[in-house]
Parts: C-alpha cells; structure tokens; sequence
C-alpha cells in the first residue's frame, strides 16, 4: 500500500473515532434494510388475517430483522463481564414479553427502539459534524517542485526547505514560509475567523489553510508530522478520552443504578403475586415495562454528546479544548491569572515617546539613536530604527561597541554617541534627565552632552481590554497580571486594562509561587487559569487549574502544556471559551435533571399498572433522542 493510501486510511480512522457511538447497537446513520424489511414484515403480521401462529412467525422474523444486533451485543457485553447496560434489559424485556403472549408489543417495541436509535443517530452525526469537518484539514498530497519540476507527494515524504506550490483552492499541506505569490487564505478551520488573510512573500503560513485566489509557492518549515494541521488533529482525537468529574459521577452511578432497577424490576414481578396474590403474567409484565423504562439510555448518550459538543463548538470560534474535564472546569472559573509578553501586549516594541533635551529635536534626536542602534540585535535597537523610518547611512558609523547591560557606544560623524540606560550615563558622566514615562527607556549623549531620551513599550493588544471586561460580566472575581518587566510598566497596563492586581519582576519560579499563594486563597472556591504564550511559561501552565496557551498555534510548548489552547493572539476567545462552557453544563445538567424526572414519573406508573410497553420505550428512546436533541443547541448557538 503506497503512503497516499495510509494516510488516506488514518484520516478514515480519525473520523471514526471522533464519530463513536454511545453504548447502544441501535441501527444508526443511513437508513439500514433491516430496518426496512422489519418494519414491512411486522406491518404484514399486524394488518394481514393470518392466523395466530402465522401472525406469530410474522412478529418473530421482524424481531429477528430488528433486535438480532440487540442481542449480539447483550450476549457479547456479558462475556465481557459488562452484564447490566440497555442491551440486555431490551432483551429480557422483550423476550419476556413474548413468553407472556404479547408478541405484537415485543415486535413493535424493537421497531419503535430502533426508529428511534435511528432518528438519534442523525443527531449524533450532525452534533459531531463540526468536529468531523476538522478532521478534513489534513490534506491527502502535496505538490512539491524539483528542478523547476512539479510532482504529487505524500506529504510526510516532503523534507524541511523543500518548496511547495499551492494553487487556488488548495490547502496548505505543511508548514511554511512564502518564497513567491500572493493570495487570500482562508483560516476558518484553524482560527474560526471567516475573514480571509491575506499573505505575501515572507509571511508564515501554516497547513490546513486553504489558499483562495492565487498561486503560491511556500518553503516548508515543518515536517508533515510536527505540522499545525496534525497537531490539531491529534489533539482533538485525544479530547474525547478526558472525562469530567460529571462525566465520571454518571459513569459511577449507572454502575449501581442498572443493577439496582433489574432487582426492583424482579422483585416487582415475583413478589406481589407471591405475596399479595394475583396474576402472574400482569405483574411480569409490570416488570417488563419497569425494566424498559429504567433503561439510563439518555444519560449515557447526552451527557458525552453534550461536552463534545462544547468541544466542537469551541473549536468552531478558534478555541481548541484538550478534553472535556478542561472544558467543565473553564465553567468554574472565577480568577485568571495573565502573563503581560504576548498575551496582553503584543510582544512587539514601538517607541511611545521622543523627549529632546534642549538644542536638539525629535527628529535629531531619532537620527542619532537609530545610527547608534543600527548594528544591535535587541528588539528595542530595531524599534528605534523603525521609528527613525529613514535610510540609516552606515558609512557615517564607526567603532561599535556594544556595553553588556548598558546600551552601545559608536562614533557618528566623528562624535562619540552613547545610547542605553540610566546606568550608561552614569557610568560615563553624563548629566541626564531621567524620564517617568512607563516604559525602557534609552537615554542618549553625543560627545558627552546629553541629548534627550527615548521610552520604548510593548503595545497593549485591541482587544486585551474588552477580554478583561468580558471576563468581569461572565462572572471572573479577580484578574492579575504576572510579568518579568518592571513595576511602572506592570502598573501602567493594569491601570489602563482595570486588572486587580499586578506582579512585576517576576521571574518563572516567582511566577508558579505568585499563582500558589493566588490558588491558596480560601476566599475563592471556584478554578484558577494562567494565560501566557505557552514557551516561557509551561510551569505556570502546568501548575494552573486550566492552563490557557495565546497563539500557541505553531508552539509545540503550547500544545503540551496547555489545556486550551487560543488559536490566535486574541485574549477575548477566552470570554467565548468560558461562555462556551457555561452553556455546555448548563445544557448537560438539563438533561440529566429532565431524563431522571421523567423516568422517575414513568417508573412511578409502571409500578401501578398504568405505563405500557410502548409509553416505556417512549420514556427510553424518546427522552434520549429529546436529551441529544438538546444537546446540539451548543453546536448551533452564535
């Protein structure tokens, strides 16, 4: 088998497992003959004038056609020592309807459980649609140049530098960087931004990106496997495998709950008549419906379905969600803890204030700084020059020195310049005046005379603000800002931003014990997320109760240590994760409450003799299609 066809087959398996079915065999998906034929031959015993036995045989073929699958499983879940699930109380039902002379009941009660699996299998397949559609990401090819030759590729055969080309309409199939040609990409299976981006040469692109209407031709920075789109989707097949605490108290209750209503529905049908008289086969019957309707068929469809469907709806507005535990405990959140670098800033310097000390301008000023700065590497040297915005003459530099610590020395035009910190013009005697603005500051002198000083800061991204106030109306009682940089700084962007409380001059183990003292508080009960960029702060990240990884698309650090992960750098898709959130327990709590009441009610009945056969497989089928039903408002809500 060539390597096209394994991956076309894995894609094939990730969609199964992303579409696993709940614990009943029902016949689901497309329309199956069975269902079909049994549901003809069971009208044919029900309207033809056969006679008794032959209506029987009738009944019993289209109980055969419908249940056979029912029955499989019950008998294979007992010699897996799973004995009691709603397979086998189908069974005894059933049977047990059919030893008692009620065989139309028996035929039509498979019939209507299966219409009903079936009608919830088309919910199941639409609520999973979202996360089927992300499967698809994964392109099956790529289409690499040789020698100015093009050839279709697997793409894990394809090596980093290699280039490929993408055509309009086309997905990006790895990782990379574009060498040549224009287009407008759609992103909406990665950031859930309908908004196309547009790119051009330089641009880093990143697979399962579909380019729009131009060629493009892209040197891969990735291999296939270590690509955006195969962490994603690795990611998402792992999601479903984390259950929640709610998930698990279902699990642990439906343990003791379905052997607890086989007893009573045991007990229903042998004790009365041993002991208060009366038929046999009235109170077996009684039995029977008691055991239909006890079915937990609801609860263990809906509830799953219903965090999954967070899941899907999450990563449908950029938000992928490592399982659904992470999910219920973004619910309970009630402090978020935010790194400042590239999480409420945008981790890019720009110069904020020119202050020219007498004699000098701005623009004089910015010369000097940026001829000074020309040769550095720091970020804040490449602000200057971008705020200079001209041409840097390197033929009027010489002797450059830079002063670990301090700043640079370099002579321009002939003039000694000195550009750096407070410390620099201390230590070379230079009178200055020193700025109070927030912010770094490089302080600059030509041949010992002061010329004025620059402040330089990390601009505060456009929706850091609205994500804090969004966090404050979804119920968040505290938000604190931990960073590395210097208390003014830290103090002037929790001013603007209204954060509570902010930590300056932190570094990362000063970080894990700010968030220990913040989890320690008693006076919240609720959790604890830090959000950061996922590459210095993975400690944090770990140590969070929900660790929360800003643009962390193409980190693996993110990936690893983070159990949400913003797939781009906008700090409010948090306000939609944790809406999110919400709404996915409160949907999941409705159903639990509404299929226990209503089975309750029903059990009620058929311990008094007023519950039928048929209103029992109502109370099981038709209160799980309504829970899944309910459960895929999280996929449709905007």
């Amino acid at each position: 088998m060539n390597c096209e066809s394994d991956i076309h087959m894995a894609k094939q398996g990730a969609k199964q497992r992303a579409e696993c079915s709940c614990n009943g065999a029902g016949l689901r998906g497309k329309l199956p003959w069975q269902l079909i034929l049994g549901a003809v031959v069971y009208g044919a015993g029900i309207a033809a004038p056969f006679s008794t036995g032959t209506k029987l045989a009738f009944f019993l073929a289209s109980y055969a056609l419908l249940g056979w699958e029912v029955l499989f499983s019950a008998l294979r879940n007992i010699a897996k020592g799973r004995v009691f699930d709603e397979n086998l109380l189908m069974t005894i039902a059933t049977a047990g309807a059919f030893l008692i002379g009620e065989a139309p009941e028996a035929a039509g009660v498979m019939l209507f459980y299966q219409v009903g699996e079936f009608c919830q299998g088309l919910a199941v397949q639409k609520s999973r649609q979202s996360i089927t559609d992300l499967m698809d990401i994964r392109p099956d090819s790529a289409t690499v140049e040789i020698n100015g030759v093009l050839a279709r590729v697997s793409p894990d055969t394809v090596r980093i530098n290699d280039i490929i080309v993408v055509k309009p309409g086309e997905r990006i199939p790895l990782d990379g960087v574009i060498t040549e040609g224009t287009s407008a990409l759609d992103t909406r299976a990665l950031t859930g931004e309908s908004v196309p981006r547009g790119a051009k040469p330089g641009d880093e692109v990143l697979s399962g990106c579909i380019s729009l209407n131009g060629v493009l031709r892209v040197r891969v920075s990735k291999t296939f496997g270590e690509s955006t789109a195969s962490k994603i989707i690795r990611l998402m097949e792992s999601a479903a495998g984390k259950k929640t605490p709610t998930e698990n108290f279902m699990t642990t209750f439906s343990r003791y709950y379905t052997p607890a209503v086989v007893l009573a529905a045991a007990m229903l049908a042998v004790l009365p008549p041993l002991f208060l008289g009366g038929g046999w086969s009235g109170w077996i019957n009684r039995g029977l419906i008691f055991l239909v309707i006890s079915c937990p068929c609801a609860l263990v469809i809906s509830i799953p379905l219903g965090f999954f469907g967070g899941i899907g709806g999450a990563s449908r507005r950029g938000v992928l969600v490592k399982g659904s535990n992470c999910l219920e405990a973004l619910s309970k959140l009630d402090r978020v803890v935010f790194d400042k670098t590239g999480t409420l800033t945008k981790g890019a310097f720009q110069v904020t204030a020119v202050s020219p000390a007498d004699g000098f301008t701005a623009e004089s000023l910015l010369n000097l700084a940026a001829h000074a700065e020309a040769f550095s590497n720091h970020p804040v040297a490449w602000s200057i020059v971008r705020a200079f915005g001209g041409e840097i003459d390197k033929g009027r530099i010489a002797d450059y020195s830079e002063i670990p610590g301090r700043g640079v020395s370099v002579m321009v035009d002939g003039h000694k310049v000195l550009a750096g910190n407070g410390s620099l013009m201390g230590d070379e005697g230079v009178a200055f005046t020193e700025s109070s603005e927030p912010g770094t500051k490089v302080y600059v002198a030509i041949s010992g005379i002061f010329a004025g000083g620059i402040v330089i800061a990390d601009e505060i991204k456009a929706d850091s603000k609205a994500a804090i106030e969004g966090l404050k109306a979804a119920g968040v009682k505290k938000t604190v800002l931990l960073t590395g940089d210097n208390a003014q700084i830290a103090q002037a962007i929790a001013k603007e931003l209204e954060l509570d409380e902010a930590c300056a001059q932190l570094l990362p183990a000063g970080k894990v014990e700010m968030l220990e003292r913040l989890a320690a508080d008693k006076r919240y009960k609720g959790k604890l997320a830090f959000v950061g960029d996922g590459i210095n702060d993975a400690p944090v990240l770990a140590r969070a109760d929900v660790g929360v990884a800003m643009g962390g698309l193409g980190s693996d650090a993110a990936i690893e240590a983070a159990d949400v992960v913003l797939m781009t750098d906008e700090p409010s898709k948090l306000v939609d994760a944790v809406k999110i959130a919400r709404y996915t327990k409160k949907i999941v709590w409705q159903n639990i409450f509404f299929a226990l009441g209503v089975k309750a009610a029903f059990l009620a009945l058929s311990a008094l003799g007023v519950a039928t056969l048929w209103e029992a497989v109502f109370a099981d089928v038709g209160v799980a299609l309504l829970a899944v039903l309910n459960a895929m408002r999280i996929i449709r809500r905007k």
